[in-house]
């Protein structure tokens, strides 16, 4: 599993490198053609990971009932995020996924209940769940590398 832990870690670094001299406008920004912006999508990723983990597996998840409300899976920006509430997500984005591996380590991920995601893939443990949160990530970057060159 410390592989993945690693490509987690790296990509969600490369993600916000990649990112980094964009403005709060550029990155609230939903161009023609997509139905969300880069700082949404940093948010999701954020998100995701903790349902696909966490709660999956029966723990309470270390973000907020009103962030996953806002991020998760078939929710858009209905508004622009402040840098205030960015500068937030953004430590987050870089500390779960180490929380999550220490939490790992100390053997806390008992159970899980079965879920089946939208490409038809099943996860029943939570080594599923990192692993296709791995793929999850990889996805909603290449919508970032394209969101990039219209914003």
């Amino acid at each position: 599993m410390q592989k993945n832990f690693d490509i987690l870690i790296k990509t969600r670094q490369l993600i916000l490198n990649i990112t980094e001299n964009l403005s709060m406008e550029q990155l609230n920004k939903i161009p023609q053609g997509f139905k969300n912006n880069i700082a949404w999508n940093i948010a999701h990723l954020t998100v995701t990971q903790q349902l696909l983990c966490y709660k999956l597996s029966g723990l309470n998840c270390l973000v907020s009932e009103e962030m996953i409300a806002k991020f998760q899976k078939g929710t858009a920006p209905n508004h622009p995020i402040s840098k205030e509430e960015f500068e937030a997500i953004k430590l987050q984005f870089l500390q779960l996924p180490l929380q999550l591996e220490d939490d790992y380590n100390k053997g806390i991920f008992k159970n899980y209940n079965e879920y089946l995601t939208s490409v038809d893939i099943t996860l029943n443990t939570v080594e599923d769940g990192i692993v296709f949160n791995t793929y999850h990530e990889g996805i909603h970057l290449g919508i970032m590398l394209q969101l990039m060159k219209f914003v």
